[in-house]
């Protein structure tokens, strides 16, 4: 314990021989701390944000579009229709192997009254399956259809948030009635608020989602729109596709190669690309802010470079006293590492003070960002690298220094 108490006085004292190299070097220190932290926390953030705006279109899944055959298939010629049914959905599900949930969406604009309030709404029939698959949360006192909604064609409706607010404003809507094409619905839930960049028939806060049963019944509408669905395995999602296709082709009959045949929008893809592009955008920053902190270690090792020639004296009579090499070198890294962590101490508060501060406007386009426990880790591990190769070789110098020759110099 003494010793270590004589190296921090031993540490102040040529610190503040050294007022103005030690500011800087300090600085660069600093700076380079918060470069990394920063940089990283962005990063981080910005991730988290984009896999927010795709998950608000749904959990890894696949969108299907029954359009028109482009191959001849047994006699028949290319250019015929494909008409989906709820029982080819029921065929799928009990067939296929890989696949986890599915549902069939039909989807219209259809005429909603309350009261003197009267607007056209877009609608979609959907199964129990599809809020999960979606990331369709309620509110709270609320929920989305279940298969008893299904099973009975019940007039009940979830509203996307925006569409509730404009119906019935700051009123609770759960439990109340309206009228949609000519039919009373009464409300079962509202969309908790999410973030959704895309979409590919409209923002879910404008919708209003009633069981599929109830839509064919209510409009007369027999093949579905689109269908959606979720592999059991997110890996095995091309295979699942394969597996979906397939079925149907023998069912409706068509070319199961025929790709146009059944338009796809598998959006795992884009979770794919994103993870790959945010892997080597970070690396990036990584680099970036870890060149900056590298830059701050020379200046260390500057600065105890000249304090192992003011002390080349001293450090010749400790080692005619019988101070080892191993003890000379121990301190000097241990110095260099105080003033490191110092430093990095410094930078890492500069950093969550901005975090702090950062205004909650921004969220929507670069997320918020915060210094997490990876990202603080990460950049004490590297103060802590930077620091023992900085000090390390004026460190060996004073080591290796001959007691007679530097107890001579001046």
């Amino acid at each position: 314990m003494t010793s270590v108490l004589n190296s921090l006085r031993q540490l102040a004292r040529d610190l503040r021989s050294q007022k103005l190299r030690t500011f800087l070097t300090t600085l660069g220190i600093v700076w380079g701390t918060v470069a990394v932290t920063l940089l990283l926390s962005f990063g981080q953030a910005m991730h988290k944000q984009m896999l927010k705006n795709v998950l608000g279109l749904g959990n890894a899944i696949v969108i299907a579009f029954p359009t028109a055959t482009s191959k001849p298939f047994e006699g028949i010629g290319k250019g015929r229709p494909i008409r989906v049914t709820e029982d080819d959905i029921e065929l799928i599900r009990k067939r296929a192997t890989l696949v986890d949930a599915i549902s069939s969406e039909y989807a219209d604009t259809l005429q909603l009254k309350l009261g003197t309030k009267t607007m056209a709404v877009d609608v979609s029939g959907v199964s129990p399956e599809f809020g999960e698959m979606r990331n369709m949360i309620p509110q709270m006192g609320g929920r989305f259809l279940n298969p008893i909604d299904e099973a009975q064609k019940r007039r009940v409706a979830f509203l996307g948030n925006e569409l509730a607010e404009d119906l019935f404003g700051s009123a609770d809507p759960v439990g109340q009635i309206f009228r949609l094409h000519g039919s009373p619905f009464t409300v079962i839930g509202v969309l908790e608020p999410k973030t959704q960049d895309s979409s590919y028939s409209g923002r879910d806060k404008d919708k209003a989602i009633i069981p599929s049963s109830t839509y064919r019944a209510l409009t007369g509408q027999k093949y579905v729109e689109l269908f959606i669905f979720t592999a059991a395995d997110v890996q095995q999602t091309v295979p699942a596709t394969d597996e979906v296709r397939s079925i149907l082709a023998g069912k409706i009959r068509f070319d199961p190669t025929d790709k146009e045949a059944l338009m796809i929008w598998d959006t795992t893809e884009m979770f794919q690309f994103m993870d790959s592009f945010m892997f080597a955008f970070k690396a990036f920053l990584a680099i970036v802010g870890s060149l900056t902190l590298v830059v701050g270690g020379i200046g260390v090792s500057n600065i105890m470079s000249v304090v192992v020639e003011e002390r080349t004296p001293e450090i010749g009579v400790k080692m005619a006293l019988g101070a080892r090499p191993r003890g000379i070198l121990r301190q000097f890294l241990a110095e260099t590492l105080i003033l490191t962590a110092v430093g990095g101490s410094i930078g890492l508060l500069i950093t969550y003070g901005i975090c702090e501060v950062w205004p909650a406007g921004m969220e929507e386009f670069i997320g918020i960002p915060k210094v997490d426990t990876q990202v603080a880790l990460l950049t004490a591990s590297l103060l802590g690298l930077i620091g023992f190769v900085a000090g390390f070789f004026p460190a060996r110098s004073a080591a290796n220094l001959d007691p007679v020759v530097a107890m001579k110099m001046t």
